[in-house]
């Protein structure tokens, strides 16, 4: 379950994070064990990923995060391995689509300002980024309403569960 405010460890990458990196085509027979390859998400991006990630870090990266095959695990992976949200540049239409459906976050910003290590605070009502570490602002385009109830909910599934339909 989502809450609307959320305090992390951002963990900087690169432009063009395809699905490919978030999880290795070798770990594809995995696919029906989801908390194993969660222990392999961003491996090919960064080798220590798992390692270093507490629960509520964030994944901060530069332009066509997600960008590949339609990977719906990718999301739910970086959710299980204990990320809290993604902030990026840019994302592909289909990963940030699968991200709200899984409940994960993925919010559109400059992340230029965003060092690898700053601690952040979201905001997702409010659309703001506190950088911790800098003292300094970011904002974020408004979520809509019923995009918040179903990461709320921790995704379009559990939402469906609970209310039938959604509540516009």
């Amino acid at each position: 379950m989502t809450t609307t405010l959320i305090k992390g460890k951002a963990h900087k990458f690169g432009d063009n994070i395809s699905t490919d990196l978030i999880t290795p085509g070798r770990y594809a027979h995995l696919r029906s064990n989801l908390p194993e390859l969660a222990k392999h998400v961003m491996e090919d991006a960064d080798p220590g990923f798992v390692a270093k990630v507490k629960p509520g870090d964030l994944i901060v990266a530069g332009k066509n995060f997600g960008l590949g095959s339609s990977r719906e695990h990718a999301a739910l992976v970086i959710k299980l391995a204990g990320i809290s949200a993604v902030l990026a540049k840019s994302v592909a239409r289909i990963f940030f689509r699968n991200a709200i459906n899984q409940g994960l976050p993925v919010l559109i910003c400059d992340t230029e300002k965003i060092n690898d290590g700053d601690e952040l605070e979201v905001d997702l009502k409010a659309g703001r980024i506190r950088n911790l570490t800098s003292n300094t602002e970011l904002v974020f385009g408004k979520i809509p309403e019923v995009m918040l109830n179903i990461m709320h909910e921790g995704g379009l599934i559990p939402y469906i569960n609970k209310y039938g339909d959604f509540k516009l």
